[in-house]
């Protein structure tokens, strides 16, 4: 078998290890999407046939919520192993157990078929995917930015975040192109097949990422012996600080992507009576240009720092949550499409773009993975997984969008506080080497450091 490696000291092309990064993190994230997509769209007549469509549509959003309870959990296993045997290994494992759960749900039988063992097994592939997704994002990303040179860490870690709106496209598209079949035929069969194609893309993910070979900085950890028992506990006990700004600097990009690309299509289609095909064709088109956009945020993140471009999105965020709504509100397709475009390529990448750099930057190596996995996941069970469910509520309480307005503009001030908390890495660390010694550390990464 030819050898896939790099020959001792020959250099790692950095493109190689972000592209391989994006694909992976695509790949993982279609299939979690998916499943938020056929949640909007199909699983409360699937799965909670019996139930009052109010409750039936709650308890479908529940469903996709539950992934988001057990990403903490598979963020602090995955980051121990990642940061004691490295982050290869649990991209790998991630990615085939998402493959599994994804594949497990197109087999699974409906409400009619099983009865109430239908929904259980639905949450149990839920939580799957949830413990799957919480060892990927850290993951990909740190391959991404612990190769990059020291001024690009920020660009080159977005690559891994493109994986994510792409992975959306293909998980709308899929569903844009499964709802063009009859009712009927959609509802029996036809939701099943994005699932189940999934399993090839799979294969093709895990083939590319048992090509690439672990991170520069952590195999200076190795070298040196540095590797925490617990890694566990010394960010809770060390780096409290940096876990709780990371937890709410996703607030502003969470809230909002959860409701565009989830509520909305609920709200869209039986609310306000619009096509699906047009919500979708507005999420998927928006979510294209999204990969693009993510990366120019990043630039200027490497470039004017990560604090301002994050808090100069954030507060755009909150500016704009409630013009998103009167877009959506006012159920023209031109306004839909122009509210997607206001709300994921511009507010949502301007508030994620940077974050591949901003949140595994608040930590020291040898926890990276185990501090950005708890941050970040804890953050998302805060920030992501209540939202359509929470959505959905407030509209059924109110009878109008302000509240979904309100929800949206919380996130974004609560970004804005959390990293006007933060300190700016990108200047004070110009390399992520094992020990983090290449320049002289900032009060508030000496907090978390032994």
């Amino acid at each position: 078998m030819a050898n896939t490696q790099p020959a001792p000291g020959q250099p790692v092309s950095i493109v190689k290890i972000a592209t391989a990064s994006f694909i992976g993190t695509l790949i993982e994230y279609f299939d979690f999407f998916l499943f938020g997509t056929a949640a909007a769209l199909i699983f409360n007549k699937v799965f909670f046939p019996n139930l009052d469509p109010l409750v039936g549509t709650l308890a479908a959003f529940g469903t996709f919520a539950a992934a988001f309870i057990a990403r903490p959990l598979g963020g602090i296993v995955f980051g121990h192993f990642g940061d004691r045997l490295g982050r290869k290994a649990m991209l790998v494992l991630s990615l085939l157990m998402m493959g599994i759960a994804t594949l497990a749900v197109g087999l699974m039988p409906s409400y009619e078929q099983v009865g109430l063992l239908a929904p259980t097994l639905l949450v149990l592939a839920r939580l799957v995917q949830g413990v799957a997704i919480g060892g990927e994002w850290s993951g990909a990303v740190l391959m991404a930015v612990e190769h990059a040179p020291p001024r690009q860490r920020a660009f080159y870690g977005s690559w891994p975040q493109c994986g994510i709106p792409a992975g959306l496209v293909l998980a709308t598209a899929s569903f844009y192109l499964v709802q063009l079949l009859p009712d009927e035929q959609m509802f029996a069969w036809g939701w099943r097949l994005p699932f189940i194609a999934s399993a090839l893309l799979v294969v093709l993910g895990l083939y590319i990422r048992l090509k690439i070979g672990e991170t520069p900085a952590f195999k200076q950890v190795k070298q040196q012996k540095a590797e925490v028992r617990f890694p566990v506990v010394q960010v809770v006990t060390r780096a409290w600080r940096s876990v709780l700004i990371t937890m709410f600097s996703m607030a502003a990009a969470n809230i909002l992507f959860y409701i565009a690309t989830v509520f909305a299509l609920k709200y869209g289609s039986q609310t306000l009576g619009l096509p699906r095909a047009t919500l979708l064709g507005a999420v998927c088109l928006a979510s294209l240009i999204q990969i693009g956009t993510i990366p120019l945020f990043a630039l200027a993140a490497d470039r004017y720092g990560r604090r301002p471009v994050l808090m100069a999105g954030s507060l755009a965020t909150a500016v704009l949550a409630f013009p998103f709504f009167w877009l959506i509100d006012s159920g023209q397709p031109l306004n839909i499409y122009l509210a997607m475009i206001i709300a994921l390529p511009v507010l949502h990448a301007s508030t994620y773009g940077p974050l591949a750099s901003f949140v595994p930057e608040q930590f020291e190596t040898r926890v990276r993975y185990t501090g950005s996995a708890i941050g970040y996941h804890v953050g998302s069970l805060l920030c992501s997984g209540p939202v359509p469910f929470v959505a959905a509520g407030l509209y059924a309480w109110a009878g109008s969008s302000l509240p979904l307005s309100l929800y949206i503009l919380g996130g974004g001030l609560c970004t804005l506080v959390a990293v006007a908390c933060a300190n700016e890495k990108n200047a004070a660390v110009p390399a992520m080497g094992g020990a983090d010694t290449a320049a002289p550390a900032s009060p508030g990464e000496r907090a978390v450091r032994t």
